[in-house]
């Protein structure tokens, strides 16, 4: 048998998941946009060591 009346603590339940996902997705994105930093930066880097050596072995 369920319970009568009204239900406990749902609103509060439903702000803190919000603000959990809110969160979570926060540190999701961070984490996305850090990661692909640094395959362009690792990707720019290789680039430029591939023109130097083709650079040095032309001359």
């Amino acid at each position: 048998m369920g319970k009568q009346g009204k239900e406990k603590n749902t609103k509060n339940k439903a702000k803190h998941t919000k603000l959990m996902n809110r969160k979570i997705n926060k540190i999701r994105k961070d984490k996305d946009v850090t990661k692909n930093k640094l395959k362009y930066l690792l990707k720019k880097h290789q680039e430029v060591n591939l023109d130097e050596e083709n650079q040095t072995t032309e001359n």
